[in-house]
């Protein structure tokens, strides 16, 4: 494959938009923000970056681009980091029913605990083994997200303990074309699960 003819797009809503364009770009491929249903057109691959999963949604609704996003997730891969991983589960727990609710794609059969690991001040950083990618991955964690039930079709691919709960939490997940994280792999020098991701768009 070559990496500089694949263009791969981040959803440029909210959140960490600049952060993944720049890891993209280490790994040899062309970025490009995605505001719209023409921009995704354009795309190989989708990036769904961290933020705020309620702005998020609300400005995907806005820009029409639900339905464009789930069509697009059937041929083509998707990416959710930790916000992301909340739009791209099935079903979101403990949502307040005052606030303004997030809408979840449905992209992978999962349940997700939104702030799971806690709030800003919670944020955390650890080393993960992720199945397929390998040891060692440095996982940044801001006002996490976690997977609470997987369902039989996706694949978990790490695992943490974490001192504020008993037993472990799902971290990383996939099924088909649909990769997520409840960390930010953008954030630190080690590319390995961005280079994953990028390795499923199709020759």
């Amino acid at each position: 494959m070559r990496r500089g003819s694949k263009m791969i797009g981040v959803l440029d809503l909210q959140g960490a938009v600049p952060e993944h364009l720049a890891a993209i770009k280490k790994l040899g491929y062309a970025g490009l923000p995605v505001k719209t249903p023409a921009d995704l057109d354009k795309a190989d691959a989708l990036i769904i970056p961290g933020g705020e999963s309620t702005a998020i949604s609300r400005l995907m609704r806005e820009n029409a681009l639900f339905k464009p996003i789930r069509d697009f997730s059937r041929k083509r891969p998707v990416l959710g980091t930790c916000a992301g991983l909340i739009l791209c589960a099935s079903e979101i727990l403990g949502q307040n029913e005052d606030a303004q609710k997030v809408a979840p794609l449905g992209l992978l059969d999962c349940a997700v605990s939104r702030n799971g690991f806690g709030r800003q001040a919670n944020s955390f950083e650890t080393m993960l083994s992720m199945d397929g990618i390998g040891d060692d991955i440095p996982a940044v964690f801001i006002r996490a997200p976690y997977i609470e039930r997987a369902g039989p079709s996706v694949k978990v691919l790490a695992r943490i303990s974490h001192a504020g709960f008993h037993g472990v939490r799902i971290v990383a997940a996939e099924c088909g074309n649909v990769l997520v994280t409840s960390f930010h792999p953008e954030l630190t020098g080690d590319l390995r699960v961005m280079d994953y991701f990028c390795s499923k768009i199709p020759r």
